[in-house]
């Protein structure tokens, strides 16, 4: 089963599609969840991601208002979503049965 950030993260990424970079993602996370992320544990965990397989990244065209440097792209693989649809059968075979504790809302 994959960390709570790490889904976040492949979530994000499967939402931006082609503009999946860092600096893109990290946005996404704060503005559906409301959490900021740093910088450093998110770069950590795709990374991370990235030595599972469940994500790959490639280097783009280097950008004029980048200093000329290029931005780093990222991709969920199928072994990525794979993991994102376990992780949560997971989750909902955890929160079954616990209704009547926590509500039918969820």
């Amino acid at each position: 089963m994959i960390g709570a950030l790490e889904q976040m993260a492949l979530l994000a990424v499967l939402r931006l599609r082609e503009e999946a970079s860092a600096v893109a993602i990290r946005k996404e996370l704060h503005e559906r969840t409301g959490k900021n992320v740093g910088r450093g544990a998110l770069y950590t965990v795709l990374e991370r991601l990235e030595g599972k397989g469940y994500l790959f990244s490639w280097l783009g065209e280097p950008m004029p208002e980048r200093g000329g440097r290029a931005r780093r792209h990222y991709s969920v693989t199928v072994s990525g979503v794979k993991a994102l649809r376990e992780s949560k059968k997971a989750i909902q075979s955890l929160w079954s049965g616990l209704e009547s504790v926590l509500g039918k809302s969820w």
